[in-house]
């Protein structure tokens, strides 16, 4: 008689992984988590206190990065970009992240693989804040590579309605505040990967001096994850807007929590672009205004605050472990960015 496992999936094998993640998952937990990984759906609970609770969600994966990982071997970071990519969505409207779910689907399970990208998640939801209260672990044989496999997450989070961070009340005159990425983050990686890898015909365990590691630990750093020190801020600062830069850069994301009749103007002298940008412009022969929308350029979260609280909100920042410049300031115009 054929059995399951002849076809690919590993039923027993799976049964023995939930059991391992389960405890990854409780060392994220947090008040209004209830139950445990295993059942069909998450259980959470919407805090107290709330007068008129708004939740946010979003939903994103790690994109082609997963493909360095697979050339490094190496699987215990990209679950943390899967959960900055959308903790920190969810943040810049004001929102706590709460919960997050995980989707992962292999070709052929692997159980320690399995438990080294789901431990990168739980460590992502213990920097964001956030509890690790399901997801899905998919056996989808024949639809990957040998030894591929898809991350991908959604997050829930919370905000009382009179505190949402929508960009209304920006207007000209008010202070542009950029934080500092950790690196190209999880977006323009089948660009940069076309610039070093084909173009630059470099490899991912080439040491590159003037990045001081190899290749491969410079594009697997995993991403910035800002949500707490964006709902702390909100707390302290009257944070206007915010916009998470990824893919489209600068150029396309600060648009995107502008008012009508208001753009934003933008001095790329006032950060330090960190060397591996200029390595895929060099090498790739990537042109200045491409790289501005492809890649964060050294910027991965742009808030706008009132110019009377720009330098508070650089230092306070800056005070909290993330750098932070000062990069501009919103003007007339259509909404989109002029650079200076």
């Amino acid at each position: 008689m054929m059995k399951y496992r002849e076809a690919g999936v590993d039923i027993d094998g799976a049964q023995q992984t939930v059991k391992g993640l389960k405890r990854l998952a409780r060392a994220t937990l947090r008040p209004g988590a209830m139950g445990e990984i295993g059942g069909f759906g998450g259980l959470f609970q919407v805090p107290a206190g709330y007068r008129e609770p708004v939740m946010v969600a979003g939903a994103d994966g790690v994109g082609t990065k997963l493909l360095v990982a697979f050339l490094m071997d190496k699987h215990d970071t990209v679950g943390i970009d899967c959960v900055a990519m959308n903790a920190d969505d969810v943040a810049v409207t004001g929102a706590e992240p709460l919960f997050f779910l995980d989707y992962l689907a292999v070709g052929k399970l692997d159980p320690g693989r399995v438990e080294a990208i789901v431990a990168g998640v739980a460590e992502g939801c213990r920097q964001a804040g956030c509890a690790l209260i399901g997801g899905e672990t998919a056996q989808l044989p024949g639809l990957y590579q040998e030894g591929h496999y898809d991350l991908a997450g959604f997050c829930v989070g919370v905000v009382e309605r009179s505190s949402i961070i929508d960009g209304a009340k920006i207007a000209p005159g008010d202070v542009l505040v950029g934080l500092a990425s950790s690196g190209l983050h999880s977006n323009g990686y089948s660009l940069a990967r076309r610039a070093l890898l084909d173009m630059g015909g470099f490899a991912v365990g080439d040491y590159v001096a003037e990045l001081g590691r190899t290749l491969g630990e410079e594009l697997l750093e995993p991403t910035r994850i800002y949500a707490r020190t964006l709902v702390e801020m909100a707390r302290q600062l009257p944070l206007l807007g915010a916009a998470h830069i990824t893919g489209g850069g600068i150029t396309d994301n600060l648009p995107r929590v502008l008012p009508p009749g208001t753009a934003a103007r933008v001095d790329r002298s006032a950060w330090p672009v960190p060397p591996v940008f200029e390595l895929i412009a060099r090498v790739g022969q990537v042109d200045r205004e491409e790289m501005y929308r492809v890649f964060n350029m050294g910027i991965g979260m742009v808030l706008v605050v009132p110019a009377t609280e720009a330098q508070r909100c650089v230092d306070w920042a800056a005070g909290n472990g993330t750098p932070a410049y000062i990069l501009g300031e919103i003007i007339p115009g259509s909404p989109g960015v002029r650079y200076g």
